[in-house]
């Protein structure tokens, strides 16, 4: 593992978030379009999961976007003048991180397939037809995303674990 794998790690997280406040953002957008501007139950059921989910996005995605630039100085400044404690903070972090990704991928999947229900059997109800769409969408959108940081977050894992078993 080499400062550049730890910039590369967390720069692509940084970015990632972007993406996710990016996304958040035109939810909320299409959630207060739909609510005050089309006003169908549709759009209003739309509205509820997409805003709620939203809020998730916006935390989530701005906490680890500023987060992130410490995140790279600690980690560096710990392979440079502390590299025990890659093995004693940095890899039970990871660890932790890694176990929470599985959780999240079951909760994701989970409400997409909530979502999908309301669809198939609500579809009669607009209201009901909004939010099961506006699950679904958000789910898998989650899904996706949470799909391609675990990756990262696994190979950064590997990385930390090969930097402790060499050394």
């Amino acid at each position: 593992m080499t400062i550049s794998d730890i910039v590369k790690y967390f720069q692509a997280e940084k970015n990632e978030s972007l993406i996710f406040v990016l996304i958040g953002v035109i939810a909320i957008v299409v959630s207060c379009y739909g609510l005050f501007v089309i006003r169908t139950d549709f759009f209003k059921g739309l509205a509820y999961p997409l805003l709620a989910v939203a809020l998730i996005q916006l935390v989530v995605g701005g906490s680890v976007y500023l987060r992130s630039p410490r995140d790279i100085e600690r980690v560096s400044k710990q392979l440079q003048e502390e590299p025990a404690k890659i093995k004693t903070e940095e890899l039970p972090r990871m660890e932790v991180v890694n176990k929470n990704f599985v959780v999240y991928r079951y909760v994701e999947i989970a409400l997409a397939l909530i979502g999908i229900l309301l669809c198939v059997f609500l579809r009669g109800n607009s209201f009901w037809l909004g939010i099961g769409t506006g699950l679904t969408i958000q789910a898998l959108l989650m899904l996706g995303a949470d799909y391609f940081a675990e990756q990262r977050a696994l190979h950064y894992t590997k990385l930390i674990q090969s930097f402790i078993s060499n050394s």
